[in-house]
């Protein structure tokens, strides 16, 4: 093989044992209802990306968001354990009962 100056073409490829895959994929089939398979299209098409890689990306911001809301809820319950005036008490009761319910 030659280089674009007619001088041979020298690779040097370093390779360390230790590079490895950081997560091993699992393949995992789901089903989407179709609106949802038409939404997942739509973004993968804009963002010039594959619907398993919007897919992806979509199920770890849910779980993110989803530990969030586990840490907002305990902090929030544990306010709400160590209040001591009445109205804070009622105040916190209040935004428990629409985290845990709903509005």
């Amino acid at each position: 093989m030659r280089c674009p100056l007619g001088r041979p073409c020298l690779t040097i490829v370093v390779y360390n044992g230790d590079m490895r895959a950081s997560h091993k994929t699992v393949r995992q089939s789901i089903g989407l209802p179709r609106d949802t398979a038409r939404k997942v299209r739509s973004l993968a098409k804009q963002r010039r990306l594959s619907a398993n890689r919007i897919i992806v990306e979509l199920v770890e911001k849910g779980i993110e968001a989803e530990k969030r809301k586990q840490k907002e809820f305990f902090e929030l319950a544990e306010r709400f354990r160590t209040a001591t005036d009445p109205k804070d008490v009622a105040r916190l009761g209040d935004d428990l009962g629409r985290m845990v319910f709903g509005d």
